[in-house]
């Protein structure tokens, strides 16, 4: 009787043996593509890209989705990794974008989670993205989602002065945010499907800022502003926003510098942008802290609460040095860049043991008005939760590093 239970007893070992093979070779194979080491003699542009990837397998999943979004983050980041392609040639950049856009535009142009109706210019941001991948795949449904945005622009309400209006659910207000999120791809659309009367519309959503959320004491711009000035975030008197956000400024930054690198080069409202830049990057100059960042509310880094903003630093970095390299600010700039981009290594990048990068000190997202009420106070923007590795630090991060060539 012995001699028959062996058999039995021996393939019940073997089956235990086998499955606990397989399921550790499983995770092996699983660890080893997640966690695969980043060689430190890469250029931080690279090193943060693909540390962005190990994280986030699907490009969708980096604004920390459980699903597929379509959003001004990923747009915010692919494009920054269509750049990094273009400098290395590496088609794992590309293809980490091409896989996002497959997934989110489906054939029939539609795109999964938008809806042309909320009238929300923060959704028509990655539509740069959309606009390099069709040139790249001439692939109709691209076309069409592109045609899409397209029309969200021409239909989006408006100012009386003729600004774009942030949501169709915030009446009668301009963010900085919204110029960032709408008016470079509007330029590079209108450019590849020749509509170069838009221009001077492009153009005018900078003037109608400059003009109202300009501080004339300091030079620098108000987060939002609101036209009606009925809004309790808003001055009675202005129609402002009560401070200084250092990220609605870098959205700002960036729309300019991205703007002008895609307008004509004879387009009369060039030098308009340029001065408009110039006298941004010399209003936030006197609040650099001598870490080399910037502040979470810009003007009141000795203010109980405050602290050094990853996103907004990030985006200063690439604003200024972006404008250095295309002639828009003098050579002098440059140095506040760099200043700025040593102060992010220095305080606010962490580098684990298998070499993937963590960016620190995020503020994770800031607004007016809404549900729950955003006041706009000093005490709100200090109070937003701060997390790390949020987009919004990433993609200005490997942007910086690539126009000071980290």
């Amino acid at each position: 009787m012995k001699n028959n239970k062996k058999p039995g007893y021996i393939y019940n070992i073997l089956i235990v043996v086998f499955l606990a093979v397989f399921l550790t070779v499983g995770f092996i194979s699983i660890d080893r593509g997640t966690s695969k080491k980043i060689s430190p003699d890469l250029k931080w542009s690279e090193r943060m890209a693909l540390s962005i990837m190990q994280r986030n397998p699907e490009a969708w999943q980096i604004e920390f989705n459980s699903s597929p979004k379509w959003g001004y983050t990923h747009g915010l980041v692919l494009s920054s990794f269509l750049k990094l392609y273009d400098q290395t040639k590496e088609k794992k950049y590309y293809d980490y974008v091409e896989n996002y856009t497959s997934t989110l535009v489906q054939d029939d142009g539609s795109i999964l989670t938008y809806d042309i109706g909320d009238f929300n210019i923060d959704q028509v941001n990655a539509g740069n993205v959309l606009l390099s991948v069709y040139k790249k795949t001439h692939e109709e449904k691209y076309l069409l989602a592109l045609q899409m945005l397209r029309e969200q622009l021409k239909w989006q309400p408006r100012t009386s002065e003729g600004g774009f209006w942030h949501k169709l659910r915030y009446p009668w207000q301009m963010w900085l945010d919204g110029l960032f999120m709408g008016s470079p791809f509007y330029t590079r659309y209108v450019g590849e499907f020749n509509e170069p009367k838009c221009y001077d519309d492009i153009i005018n959503q900078f003037t109608i800022m400059e003009k109202h959320a300009r501080d004339s004491v300091t030079g620098l711009l108000y987060h939002g502003w609101d036209e009606s000035h009925i809004q309790r975030w808003a001055d009675q008197k202005t129609g402002c926003s009560k401070n200084f956000w250092g990220r609605a400024m870098g959205w700002y930054g960036m729309a300019l510098v991205d703007v002008l690198e895609n307008l004509p080069e004879d387009h009369p409202g060039r030098e308009k942008l340029v001065s408009m830049l110039n006298g941004l990057v010399d209003a936030i100059i006197p609040y650099q802290d001598e870490s080399g960042l910037w502040y979470q509310v810009v003007d009141k880094g000795d203010k109980e609460g405050n602290y050094l903003e990853a996103s907004a630093s990030c985006m200063f970095a690439y604003t200024v040095a972006k404008g250095v390299n295309r002639g828009y600010l003098d050579e002098k700039y440059l140095t506040y860049a760099q200043k700025c981009y040593d102060g992010i290594i220095n305080h606010l990048i962490e580098v684990d043991e298998n070499g993937e990068v963590h960016i620190t000190n995020v503020c994770s997202v800031a607004g007016l008005g809404g549900d729950p009420y955003r006041d706009g106070s000093y005490k709100y923007y200090v109070s937003e939760p701060k997390r790390n590795n949020d987009p919004k630090a990433t993609g200005p991060f490997i942007l910086a590093s690539l126009e000071l060539n980290k």
